[in-house]
Parts: structure tokens; sequence; C-alpha cells
């Protein structure tokens, strides 16, 4: 390993309205090296991983190339110095093809279509990338996707290439073939830096970890140095080790009869053979690595995607059923609270009151001739003030709310429907601090109130915290589950993990 990094980070802070997203973080990266980040969601590694690729900059702290300060206005500057980064949601632009998505950034003032097409090729088989260059990009699978973006570092001769969940959408083979690559890369001087939620694949193929928690770096060493356990214990700290019930109180005794029954649901690849009860009145938190099949199988529920032929069997309130949209789902009670609010959860120019007033509409008034105004305002605004929504003025448009009221008004939309059950797909996601609590609350109030809940988190502390019962779903199937009694930080990684 060189003795001069060529990142390198000192004392370095990112915050967000006052809240440290990443404090007083020291880091370096070398030449040839392959540095693994781990931690939870939230933990701060994409942070830091923006901060050295140009996407934002330090609040505090500056970052290092090769001994130099810099101060980068966008990835293009980080692109300039050899900085490179695979998004895990790819950017390439789908209307173009994969050989104009390589150039992109980087044309010429006059393109041949033929040689951008041969370049594209040439990079492509080099990598061993079975990708047709004339394919649009917004027709690739994710994976593919993938392969695009480490081609396009490869040919911009990066000297520094972050990965961030490098093989959430490969399969074994494709993230075999991409750990090989990363070792060739390795050899020809290339850093690489890769975020991994897989522990095996820090401790197999890194040559130093860093584990953040919390914002900030709390251990970094020789990947020869961890084993699973010890990373596990820098993950979640000392104080999640018991979980103590202060912040939480007992539900009534479970209904014998469940609210939601799922059988060996099947949808492609990402669930298989998925089957689970969910009782009313209780909180059932679903937790596991993305890609487990987590928010696959809440999509599968709702009618959003349609399951195999023959895929399994649902029941609602021991009537089977099968959506064919989420509107038929929403008529029956289902309410589904999206985990990317601003693709799915809201219509961002319009109000607070227009926003939760269409979520009553689509239960209340789908069979009127004439939508009944002052029902829908009134149930809006009784709404609005329950979930305590912040916002200036009567006609602020929803995408100029702070994440917090953003997510408070995705909530109110599905629950002025008065849902039997609400699925929710991280619900606290982008938040801050005292909007979390308020959340949080919210769940516990609905199930209070007799409903059926399911939390989908990656946040081990929020699921520990509010769930009566776990469910650990790992490559498409429920691989454990726990009472509240049972389930500990330690118990559930190992059960997504292992």
């Amino acid at each position: 390993m060189s003795a001069h990094p060529i990142i390198s980070l000192q004392n370095t802070t990112k915050t967000y309205g006052g809240i440290a997203a990443l404090a007083d973080a020291s880091f370096d990266l070398h030449p040839g090296e392959i540095h693994a980040l781990v931690g939870e969601n939230g933990a701060g590694k994409s942070t830091l991983c923006k901060l050295i690729a140009g996407v934002i900059a330090p609040s505090e702290g500056a970052v290092r190339v090769d001994g130099e300060i810099v101060a980068f206005s966008a990835p293009k500057d980080a692109s300039q110095r050899g900085i490179s980064m695979v998004y895990q949601e790819t950017s390439l632009v789908p209307q173009l093809t994969v050989a104009q998505n390589l150039v992109l950034g980087r044309e010429n003032r006059f393109n041949s279509v033929r040689k951008v097409r041969n370049a594209a090729r040439q990079i492509l088989q080099r990598l061993n990338f079975k990708v047709d260059p004339t394919q649009l990009a917004g027709s690739l699978s994710a994976a593919k996707r993938q392969m695009v973006e480490i081609a396009r570092a490869v040919l911009n001769e990066a000297r520094v290439i972050i990965f961030d969940e490098p093989t959430a959408a490969l399969t074994p083979e494709e993230t075999s073939h991409l750990f090989d690559l990363m070792k060739s890369l390795q050899r020809a001087g290339v850093a690489m830096i890769f975020i991994s939620h897989a522990l095996e694949e820090a401790l197999n193929h890194a040559d130093r970890i860093t584990v953040l928690r919390n914002g900030r770096i709390i251990v970094t060493g020789p990947a020869a140095d961890f084993d699973r356990s010890r990373l596990i214990r820098h993950m979640i700290g000392e104080e999640l080790q018991e979980k103590t019930d202060a912040t939480t109180h007992a539900r009534a005794s479970r209904s014998a009869l469940p609210v939601l029954r799922v059988e060996n649901v099947r949808m492609g690849s990402m669930v298989n053979n998925m089957s689970f009860s969910i009782f009313p009145g209780e909180i059932t938190g679903i937790a596991g690595l993305i890609g487990s099949g987590r928010s696959e199988i809440a999509k599968v529920i709702v009618g959003h995607t349609k399951r195999n032929f023959g895929g399994g069997r649902i029941w609602l309130e021991g009537r089977e059923v099968r959506y064919s949209t989420p509107a038929e789902a929403i008529a029956d009670g289902i309410a589904y609270i999206s985990e990317d609010r601003k693709l799915d959860g809201f219509f961002d120019t319009m109000s607070v009151m227009d926003n939760i007033g269409l979520g009553w509409l689509a239960k209340f008034g789908r069979r009127s001739l004439l939508a009944p105004f002052g029902r829908m305002r009134q149930a809006a605004q009784s709404w609005e003030d329950r979930l305590k929504v912040r916002r200036i003025g009567v006609n602020q448009p929803v995408l100029r709310l702070s994440g917090g009221n953003q997510q408070k008004v995705v909530i109110a939309k599905s629950l002025v429907q008065q849902p039997r059950l609400v699925i929710f797909d991280e619900p606290t996601r982008g938040v801050d601090v005292g909007a979390i609590a308020e959340i949080k609350q919210i769940v516990r109030d609905i199930a209070d109130s007799g409903a059926g809940v399911v939390l989908i988190s990656s946040y081990l502390p929020e699921v520990l915290d509010l769930s009566d019962r776990i469910l650990v779903a790992k490559s498409g199937t429920i691989a454990a589950e726990f009472s509240r009694a049972e389930a500990t930080a330690e118990r559930i990684l190992q059960a997504a993990i292992h």
C-alpha cells in the first residue's frame, strides 16, 4: 500500500438543518486499495462517499486529493480529478443508448456514431460485460445498468471508483465477476471504495474496512482484523445489545383471526414462497437487507406488482383476494405507504389539503357523480391537524415542505381512507429527528386503534422499538421470526446475513 493516500478527509462534517449526517470524520484511501464501508442505513456511508465524489460539499473540514485541498462544486469536477461513483440507483439517461451514456459529458465537438459505438463495444468486451451498446439504457435490467456505470468509470480512466451497494441487483455469478473485475482494476493501481450490507463481501474482498454508526466513523482496520461478530458489534453499538421496553407498551392480546394471511407467494426472482400472517392491533416488523423481498411482497399484496401465475394465495380477513390494481386494495381497506415518497407518495405541486383530499376521494368518492368537495376538505383538514403538518400558507406546494412534513402528508393521505391494514415502507427515511418521534407515535396509534400494521425498515433500532413481532426476510422468503422478547439487533442481523 502506498504511503501517501490518494484521498484524505480530516475531521470532516456534513450537516443538514443542524443535524450531522457525518460528524468529525477522518478517512483515507490509498492507490490500489479496496476499502469497504459497512454500517446500518443512515450510518453516514453514502454521505462520506458523496463528499469524495463531489455530489455534496462538506460543512466543516476538507477533502484532499493527492494531498491538495479540493472544493468540488459538482461530480464533473471530481471526475476531472479521476474520481467516479457507481450508484446503486444508476445515473444513466434512459432515453439514450448505452454507447451515448458511456461518453456522456466527455463528447467531442463532432461525434461519429460509428466510432462511439465501437469504443463502447470495445470497453464492454474488455470487461466481459454482455451489453449491446445500441440498446436504450432505459430498457436494461438493473444489473446491466450497473455494468454500464462501471464501464463508464473505466472508460474515463478513473483512479478512484466508489461503488454504492454494487451487488444488490446482481446474481451470484455476476457478483463473482464484479469482484474479479475489481481485483483486476486493483492490479492496475485503481483505488476503490465499496458500500455493502453483505459482511462476507467486506471480509473476503476488502483490504481495509471502516465501520460507521450514527454519522461517525467507529473503527478502521485491515480486513484480517475483523470477523462477522466483531463487525456486527461495531455496527449496532453496545447500547443495542439488550433491548428495553422503555419506549414501548404492551398492546392487546393477538386476535385469533389474522387481518392478512400470505401463503407461498412468488414474484419473479424477488419473492420466493413467502408466507406470514398479520394480526389486528399488532405491529409486525419486516427486517432484511436490500433485495431481500421486503418491499416487493408489499407491492404484490396491494396489486402494484403481479405475482407469478399460480404464485401463492393471499387472504384479507379470511377472504381470498387478488388485486389487479392498488385502487382495489384501497377499496378493501389496505393502505401502502411507499418507501419513495417523492416518486409515489404525493403530487409535488399541489397543496397539503389537496393531496390528503385526493386520498379521501380515492376511497370514498369513487362512485359519486359529483365529488363531495365539502366532506373531502373537512376530512383532509382533520388529518392535517391530527398529524400536525407544518406549512407556510394554505396553498404551499408539498414539494416545499420539509422531509418530515412531506412524509406526514403521505401518511395522512392513506390514513384518511380509514384502512384496516397499513403497510409502512421505510416510514422515517430522510426525515428529521423531531418528525421521526412523531411518525413513530402515529404508527403506534394506528395499531392501538385495532388496525393491522406492517413496518418495513432497514433501520434496526426502529424495528426493535416499534414491533410486537419481527420477521426477517432473506432471498425472497421469511428466514426467521422473533417475538419482542426474543428479538435483538444481533440476532436479526445474523438471520438476515448468515
